[in-house]
């Protein structure tokens, strides 16, 4: 079970002379025959996922080093600290330390904050500092587990960074776990967006820092920026002896040393499918006009005629009534109208943002500033922007201010940034679909850990309407239905408009309700502490408030517990497991039923019509045959919407080897 090159390899992931004052990994360019290979081996790892064979027996084992623990003095703990601290320093990550580290660690814990590590989070913990993903079912405290391997790992000298999905869980995460990382006299930091460089620095400069995959991956672009076509090790390290500006001083991080990745598969998977990139304005007078342009040209055009569209795909085609519309407009214009080509790829991001980005679903408008939603949490991302000219032409469709265009400086996808980590860990309630791509391009091996306590969660029977209209309404009879037994009711819905359809018929039905969206992402902790109350209900955008407990009030448990209604399939069946995993946690009661209908926008843009029509037709068979039918037919679609992501990953990652290879002679894949 244990890794011994992990002991050994300890000194290559610290800063220092043997791995550098800036450690990472060298990329690792497959070729196409061994990209081949690993994805197999992904699929068979995936078919094959690890046992549990060794962790029961090692979480006992400590559990039985921990008993000669309760009763030492602070004084005597200290000094266990220290000496383990030196040992870690000599030895390295040996299976003994680590034991006697965890054992240390879980007796802090219940010191310092009144908790004390399940035996299922010590084996997460274990599985995490082994360079693994462990799959903890949603709710098994995944917050807690990974101290005991960010702890271990920092006490050996190693920089971590633990990386989770938004800022609150940052802050609440480095705060609530703080006084056990003090304790054992680490430092602990945070990252977040407001801050300073000076800020970041002094954040990444502590034993273990939180932060967000996103501020992780723009800084270390930032710092490959400053590292420039000079990247060599030797000279960074002699550059403090001749200059006082040297760039070590002026790096944010110390490296990629050690990273636990929290919702590991929304990081790793769900948004590996857009680069990151750094930019800097430009004048964007010309480009300015050539927007509204294009957009007004784009009004004018006829769908089914001059374009057609794939929802499915995400994309618009131009006919060949729209190529003959367009083909002489080049040559009577100037600027950027006289390139053809250029012309049609602009016209065709309008039609894209007029027909495929909606409002309130894609974006909202704030304070008339267009800021982008967050398809797999329902957040906002209001320092994100549409690339090539689309986020212009969002703005010009809403009569927004035209922001200014901007050149890009470096780019950087989620998938090179995280094999550059020297070593990688992480968790999640929902990994195993993504196995064979999370080993096949991260070598992340998925580690299921069992229980706490048996899981009492309830499927009740799913159901699928022909109208939307008849969906809601059986909705609103669910809800009424849990109410009357004071259960509490969280809804999932797809978009923001969809959440807010729903509140206006709650408020009609007279049912009283909170909604959380990307209206109210800066509510969510109150929100989300409110949800397990008797009789609330609850509605909210796709995934918001993933990351957060909702703790059951006094009664509720006897009552039944939590009830999740789903309104919509989400794009993949990981987001869907995680909307159930919000009831029935920790062995608590609770339910969770699909309430769904044939004009979900899942089936309208990646089923046929004519299948859409076959499926609402009225039968002789019984509802619940019916039902079953409709849904193996969704489940087709999600499947097939599944593939389209995991190609456009694919291709992404291909698209970033290719460009890697091509500007090696630079000395910098950035």
């Amino acid at each position: 079970m244990f890794s011994s090159s992990l002991a050994e390899d300890i000194k290559a992931m610290r800063p220092g002379l043997i791995a550098g004052q800036y450690p990472q990994r060298c990329s690792r360019e497959d070729g196409r025959l061994d990209g081949a290979l690993n994805a197999l081996k992904g699929v068979l790892i995936r078919l094959t996922m690890d046992g549990l064979t060794s962790l029961p027996g090692i979480a006992a084992t400590i559990s039985r080093r921990g008993e000669a623990l309760t009763g030492l003095g602070n004084t005597a703990i200290n000094a266990l600290r220290v000496k383990l601290r030196h040992d870690f320093h000599r030895r390295g990550l040996t299976p003994r330390l680590c034991m006697e580290s965890f054992a240390l660690i879980r007796e802090l814990a219940v010191r310092t904050i009144r908790l004390r590590h399940y035996d299922s989070q010590v084996m997460a913990g274990w599985v995490m500092l082994q360079g693994r993903l462990a799959e903890m079912e949603t709710g098994e405290g995944k917050t807690l587990a990974a101290t005991l391997a960010a702890a271990t790992a920092a006490l050996a000298g190693i920089p971590v960074h633990v990386i989770t999905v938004n800022e609150y869980l940052v802050e609440r995460d480095a705060a609530s776990m703080g006084p056990i990382y003090r304790a054992l006299g680490l430092t602990v930091g945070v990252v977040t967006q407001a801050m300073t460089p000076e800020e970041r620095r002094a954040g990444y400069g502590c034993d273990i820092t939180y932060c967000t995959n996103k501020q992780a991956a723009f800084d270390y672009l930032r710092d490959r920026l400053l590292l420039g076509n000079a990247p060599g090790r030797l000279r960074l390290q002699l550059e403090p002896a001749y200059s006082d500006n040297h760039r070590l001083g002026r790096f944010l991080l110390r490296g990629l040393c050690y990273a636990i990745v929290d919702e590991a598969d929304s990081v790793l998977i769900d948004e590996a499918r857009t680069p990151l990139i750094i930019t800097r304005n430009t004048d964007s007078t010309v480009q300015h006009a050539f927007y509204q342009k294009a957009l007004h040209l784009a009004q004018a055009m006829e769908p089914e005629h001059d374009f057609f569209l794939e929802p499915g795909q995400n994309k618009v085609r131009l006919s060949l009534a729209g190529q003959q519309r367009l083909a002489g407009l080049h040559r009577s214009e100037n600027g950027p109208w006289q390139n053809a080509r250029h012309l049609e790829e602009m016209v065709c991001l309008a039609l894209h943002a007029l027909h495929l980005l909606h409002r309130d679903r894609d974006y909202l408008v704030h304070e008339n500033k267009i800021v982008i939603i967050d398809a797999n949490t329902g957040r906002t991302m209001p320092d994100r922007s549409w690339e090539r000219g689309l986020h212009q032409l969002v703005e010009a469709k809403e009569n927004a201010p035209l922001t200014r265009a901007r050149d890009q400086l470096g780019r950087l996808t989620y998938q090179r940034f995280f094999r550059r980590y020297l070593h990688l860990g992480g968790m999640t309630g929902t990994a195993r679909e993504a196995g064979s791509e999370l080993w096949s391009v991260y070598r992340l091996r998925v580690r299921e850990i069992p229980l706490h306590r048996p899981s009492r969660r309830e499927e009740l029977p799913p159901r699928v309407y022909p109208r939307a209209e008849e969906k809601w309404a059986a909705v609103i009879t669910a809800v009424k239905e849990m109410q009357r037994r004071g259960r509490p009711v969280l809804i999932g819905t797809g978009s923001v408009a969809d959440s807010e359809l729903l509140g206006r018929r709650l408020t009609a039905a007279k049912i009283p309700h909170q909604v959380l969206n990307a209206r109210q992402d800066k509510e969510e902790a109150r929100i989300v502490a409110a949800a397990g109350r008797q009789g609330q209900v609850t509605v909210a955008t796709n995934m918001a408030g993933r990351g957060t407990d909702i703790p059951l009030a006094g009664g509720v448990a006897g009552l039944g517990g939590l009830h999740v209604i789903a309104t919509c399939r989400n794009q993949a069946r990981r987001i869907d497991r995680q909307l159930y995993g919000r009831c029935a946690r920790q062995g608590d009661p609770g339910s969770f039923q699909e309430i769904l209908s044939l004009e979900d926008e899942l089936l309208q843009q990646n089923c046929h019509p004519a299948l859409i029509k076959f499926m609402g037709r009225p039968r002789t068979i019984t509802r619940r045959f019916q039902d079953k039918l409709n849904l193996f037919i969704i489940g087709h679609a999600q499947r097939s919407i599944e593939r389209r992501h995991r190609e456009t990953r694919r291709t992404l990652l291909e698209h970033d080897r290719q460009t890697g290879r091509l500007l090696t002679f630079s000395g910098h894949l950035e």
